[in-house]
């Protein structure tokens, strides 16, 4: 039989909890003071789990999982709380919590939690999460309570005390250097440098002198020597932004110094030992770089130590309206105006806007509204994009045009201006993309994923549809 002890200081809930598991098999102690959990673990020695609210009198649960961890490593505790928290979500899970959990429970959820931190199913963390509360959090500068975000933050937790490297996913302006710096924030490196590097801003003899520093006169116009941001970051985090636009010679000497951990300057031969953490972002798919040859496989895992994906904007709408006010409230505060509002109509085309430059061209939707309005209160017509922008096109099938012009035309013309804003000098390759991945999945889903007959009404062949699928990672 498994021991649990419950740490919460509401009886009813406590008793209900219990009562969800099979007394055979599970006996379970109460708890309502975190201040009395300490001695009970030193005493009991045969408690299998602790589960723990994360607001108790006397004691927080945070401070008391830090107590329990100390006295048992091994025992396994699971954080609950009452409200969604990005940043308690990251301090249980870089203390140790083997899950966290938020109110109200999604049983099947829990039930299969407790099962697994007990032994009775194999051990892994579930991608699952309850349903967010009303309101806010913030990990740093990354806004939302979504689930997706709150994931995000345990993700955070778990690999803030590691050295391991990170790679992050994600489209253009979803927040990857943000989710970059919350993980130097919150790891023992937080007191030493954070450097950024766009590795797609700069050309290769560049981007290696950037990295690694240069000696003076090691090419032209070299007239001093420099310090690359390897040495600039040592015993810090530096953040390789774009990590899939790099040259493959600049791959090679980057791999190097992540291996041995040492690096020459360029035109240098002394030898510089450096302890930098990499994180390594990229809006590209690395598995298909690698298979058009243009990407190191060694390198590819050796950043891949951990994953971490950034949904798109459109795909965690429940974070709109704390992302608005967030804005909203940065803009003010720096333009010393008084508070304004948002019409209804307002917020309506902003939570139905695909978003395609994502959460940094909300921010600039914002910024500009504030900007220009007169108003207090904002009104549709106040923001860059077209109020009909978020509207199902309207497009006369029976007499479109055979090239197809004008029907695209219509689809482009609401978003041309945020693209040209968000995405200067890759619009062409961001539309092609966009366009191939929405049409595969059109036909797909016409004839209910079946890739023989999408293939042949495509008129392309299986190889080239199987690799367009796992290029865009069309399900």
């Amino acid at each position: 039989m498994k021991k649990i002890l419950l740490v919460d200081d509401d009886k009813d809930l406590s008793q209900s909890l219990a009562n969800l598991f099979d007394s055979d098999k599970y006996h379970f102690d109460f708890l309502e003071d975190g201040m009395e959990v300490g001695n009970f673990v030193r005493e009991h020695n045969e408690v299998d789990l602790v589960m723990l609210d994360v607001n108790l009198p006397s004691l927080s649960g945070l401070d008391v999982l830090k107590q329990i961890k100390q006295i048992k490593d091994d025992l396994p505790v699971i954080i609950i709380s009452g409200f969604v928290s990005t940043e308690n979500a990251i301090e249980a899970m870089k203390e140790g919590a083997y899950e966290y959990l938020t109110k109200p429970f999604e049983l099947e959820k829990l039930i299969e939690t407790v099962n697994k931190a007990c032994g009775f199913l194999s051990h892994s963390t579930s991608n699952q999460i309850s349903e967010p509360q009303p309101g806010g959090n913030e990990i740093g500068e990354i806004v939302g309570k979504s689930p997706e975000i709150v994931e995000i933050a345990k993700l955070i937790g778990q690999v803030a005390n590691s050295d391991a490297a990170v790679l992050i996913f994600g489209e253009s302006g979803t927040g990857k250097e943000l989710v970059a710096r919350a993980i130097h924030r919150s790891s023992r490196r937080k007191n030493n440098a954070f450097l950024s590097v766009n590795c797609a801003a700069l050309p290769e003899t560049l981007l290696e002198s950037e990295l690694f520093g240069h000696e003076k006169g090691a090419f032209t116009g070299a007239y001093f020597k420099r310090i690359g941001k390897f040495e600039q970051a040592n015993n810090g985090s530096l953040f390789l932004d774009e990590i899939g636009d790099m040259s493959m010679l600049t791959q090679s000497k980057l791999l190097r110094v992540l291996q041995e951990k040492e690096l020459e300057r360029v035109g240098g031969s002394e030898t510089i030992n450096v302890d930098v953490r990499i994180v390594a972002a990229t809006n590209k798919s690395l598995v298909q770089c690698m298979k058009d040859g243009s990407f190191r496989v060694d390198l590819f895992y050796r950043l891949k130590v951990v994953s971490i994906f950034l949904p798109p904007l459109r795909e965690r709408r429940s974070d709109i309206p704390i992302l608005v006010d967030h804005f909203m409230n940065k803009y003010a505060g720096q333009m010393n105006q008084s508070s304004k509002k948002l019409s209804k109509n307002a917020m309506q085309l902003l939570t139905k806007y695909n978003w395609p430059g994502n959460v940094r061209e909300l921010e600039n939707n914002i910024h500009t509204a504030l900007v220009m309005s007169k108003s207090d209160l904002l009104q549709p017509e106040d923001f860059p994009i077209n109020s009909e922008a978020g509207k199902p096109v309207d497009i006369d099938m029976e007499n479109i045009q055979e090239d197809y012009t004008d029907t695209f035309k219509k689809i482009i013309d609401p978003v041309m201006p945020n693209l040209i804003i968000n995405s200067p000098g890759q619009i062409y390759q961001f539309m092609e993309s966009a366009f191939e991945r929405a049409i595969i999945s059109s036909c797909l889903k016409h004839f209910d994923g079946n890739q023989v007959k999408t293939a042949e009404t495509l008129g392309i062949s299986r190889n080239t549809l199987r690799d367009r699928i796992s290029r865009y990672e069309i399900y």
